[in-house]
């Protein structure tokens, strides 16, 4: 009886202190699988991205954000996503060609998503329920919508679209 009752006792404390973060798996633009749980003692910065949208320039200020900080722990998941306006219309090769050629980009790249409606990724869902935008608001309002994640699997922030990835430096140094 008393190992039954330990037994759940570290159980429960197991769950309580590993973050659901580090439990959800996205898979790369190569059709390779990415366990968040690779994620921890890093600073994640995700962003769902497009290709053909007024903030894609974003892509230079986070690869420069990825350059500077990799060394220290920081990791940049975008996500492209085609729900807003067909900005995202490529194959997931097409978005990784662009993206390399446009922008050196070399940071992670995942497969296609969606980020809201029934059909919305579970990591996006997660994001969502865990880190509402502005009122509550627990849509993606557009492209590069930014969630900043501490080295514990929190969530620390959300930024909307027309933040710059270069006025999170601070924020990201911070939990570096």
């Amino acid at each position: 009886m008393l190992n039954r009752c330990i037994s759940s006792s570290i159980r429960r404390f197991s769950i309580i202190t590993m973050s659901d973060f580090y439990k959800l798996t996205a898979r790369t633009v190569d059709n390779e699988a990415f366990p968040f749980a690779q994620l921890k003692n890093h600073v994640v910065l995700i962003v769902n991205v497009a290709s053909k949208c007024s903030f894609t320039p974003q892509y230079k200020q986070l690869e420069k954000l990825y350059t500077k900080y990799e060394e220290q722990g920081l990791i940049i998941l975008g996500f492209p996503c085609n729900q807003f306006a067909n900005q995202e219309p490529g194959s997931d090769e097409d978005i990784k060609k662009f993206c390399q050629e446009s922008f050196g980009v070399t940071f992670p790249l995942m497969k296609k998503i969606n980020v809201n409606g029934q059909k919305a990724d579970p990591i996006y869902r997660y994001l969502k329920e865990r880190q509402p935008g502005l009122f509550g608001i627990k849509s993606i309002k557009w492209n590069f919508e930014k969630f900043l994640i501490d080295k514990h699997g929190n969530i620390q922030k959300r930024y909307s679209s027309i933040t710059k990835p270069s006025e999170i430096a601070q924020d990201i140094e911070e939990l570096l």
